[in-house]
């Protein structure tokens, strides 16, 4: 999972400031860091069917949120995708 630096440094890179973790793109990349901590548990372990589908519950939580932003600001939602590169 993700340790407390990690959390801090994500918070710091796409919040306003150190204390805005509530924000939509703080929240978004924080989520597609544990999406990439989970990443190699799941090509070891291909078998692990109820540990999968947490996984899809929270890819299914940042897509919402990425559509949120999508319609509330085109610009921060281009900009943020390009810095996590989650879009080819």
């Amino acid at each position: 999972m993700l340790t407390k630096e990690t959390t801090a440094a994500v918070v710091k890179k796409f919040g306003t400031n150190d204390k805005n973790t509530g924000s939509t793109e703080v929240q978004i990349a924080l989520i597609t860091e544990k999406i990439k901590a989970l990443a190699p548990h799941f090509e070891k372990n291909k078998k692990d069917h109820s540990g999968m589908r947490g996984l899809m519950k929270i890819i299914g939580q940042r897509r919402s949120l990425l559509k949120h932003l999508s319609a509330t600001d085109e610009a921060r939602y281009t900009k943020l995708i390009a810095e996590l590169g989650l879009r080819k």
